[in-house]
């Protein structure tokens, strides 16, 4: 369900901005406006953000991603189009009511830690809450729930300058989750921190999603932030949403020049993840079959060996050509009475299909057949081929989802070295 929808939103400062919309509707660009003194920040940006869903806006300095996040909650009234908040149009509402949304179901966490340095720690995570009208013993206690959420137990009755940078940056996100607000707006939040912090934060930040499934706008410049955080990334470019996916839509599909350069020297093993080269499994035979059925599944298919599934694609095993061979005599017959649940392999390895690819390359190594990703009940969901595997490592365009795959050795980067040596170890 989308809980925040954009719709051809425009944002145009100037002496005759509702021209300058006109003007950019009618094919001028936003250097043109320029020159006569009209900025254009947020040009025709649409796009949906489902509940529960960490959306992420990202974009150079000045392409407009902070302006498109005031609109969001009424901070910047859109030129032209609209903004809606479980249906509610917010560029619509009398100014109370604005007030009432933004001090109860949206909250922002700035760059800037904006915390008061008068007030202690619990005062500072109880501040929206006192605006709120909350009484004082209720947001206390409510506050320090927030606090214990963020890793900050402890410190309610310390000072903001007692605090690291990251810790502070904790207390802001207290206060936006201790009014339980539906959406939560992030500018930047996490950009004034250092690398480490910054990592840590981000952590943090995904760890309390896991619980909260709150819903997120996240804004940055950091391409890796925005992969990391991101169940979809809008990337902005002079005020205009030039592609919207995944991590892995726009890591395998970039929608213009201006995206690919953006995404040329990211570490695909960290953001491709299983889903993204497991195929269909060749052969699957099931435990109460007979070694003849199973035999001519594996020789159809050209196969050594199979998995084996349970009813509903349970996975319970493996059974190799060799296995199913020893049973069988020489006319085809089984030797005695035997079926592949006899004969198979209960130990497999398997993989889920979030899993990173530069993460498979353990799982991998401890099987000579192809590695099987399965769900959180155990279904197969798909394999991984070795060849498979190697190429997506070796960065060849091959086995990702959507485009053709190529073979695993040849011309290109060769599927072999290090990587190769680590599968066979």
């Amino acid at each position: 369900m989308s809980k925040l929808v954009a719709e051809h939103v425009f944002k145009v400062f100037g002496r005759r901005p509702k021209e300058g919309v006109r003007r950019l509707k009618a094919g001028a660009d936003r250097d043109q406006l320029r020159a006569e003194g009209t900025t254009a920040a947020v040009i025709d940006a649409s796009f949906e953000v489902q509940q529960g869903e960490i959306f992420v806006v990202m974009g150079l300095s000045g392409s407009g991603k902070s302006t498109l996040l005031r609109t969001l909650n009424g901070l910047a009234q859109p030129t032209s189009g609209r903004v809606l908040f479980d249906g509610r149009d917010v560029s619509s509402l009398a100014p109370k009511d604005l007030r009432e949304l933004r001090s109860h179901r949206i909250s922002m966490v700035f760059q800037h830690f904006a915390l008061f340095p008068h007030r202690t720690v619990l005062d500072n995570a109880g501040y929206g809450l006192e605006v709120q009208g909350v009484p004082r013993r209720e947001r206390e206690e409510k506050a320090a729930e927030a606090l214990e959420l963020v890793g900050l137990a402890g410190w309610e009755r310390s000072w903001p300058d007692e605090l690291s940078g990251g810790m502070q940056q904790r207390v802001g996100l207290a206060r936006a989750l201790a009014t339980d607000a539906d959406l939560l707006l992030m500018d930047e939040s996490f950009s004034a921190l250092d690398p480490l912090i910054r990592r840590d934060m981000q952590d943090q930040l995904l760890t309390l999603q896991q619980r909260l499934r709150k819903t997120i706008v996240f804004i940055t410049h950091d391409l890796n932030e925005a992969m990391r955080l991101g169940d979809r990334i809008a990337v902005m470019r002079d005020g205009v949403i030039v592609q919207i996916g995944t991590a892995q839509d726009i890591l395998v599909d970039p929608a213009s020049d201006y995206v690919a350069s953006f995404v040329q020297d990211v570490d695909r093993s960290r953001v491709l993840t299983a889903a993204s080269i497991m195929q269909e499994p060749r052969v699957t035979v099931r435990p109460g079959d007979a070694p003849g059925s199973a035999m001519r599944a594996l020789r159809t298919d050209d196969a050594s060996a199979a998995f084996v599934v349970a009813p509903g694609r349970r996975l319970v095993g493996t059974v190799t050509q060799e296995k199913v061979t020893e049973a069988l005599d020489e006319d085809g017959g089984t030797v005695k009475e035997l079926m592949v649940r006899d004969l198979m392999d209960p130990h497999c390895v398997t993989t889920h299909a979030d899993t990173p690819l530069a993460e498979l390359l353990t799982p991998a190594s401890r099987t000579r057949q192809p590695l099987a990703v399965v769900d959180d009940e155990g279904r197969l969901t798909g394999v991984i081929a070795r060849d498979t595997l190697l190429a997506a490592l070796g960065d060849q365009p091959a086995t990702v989802v959507g485009v053709p795959a190529a073979p695993a050795t040849g011309a290109g980067t060769p599927a072999g070295g290090p990587v190769k040596e680590a599968l066979d170890a």
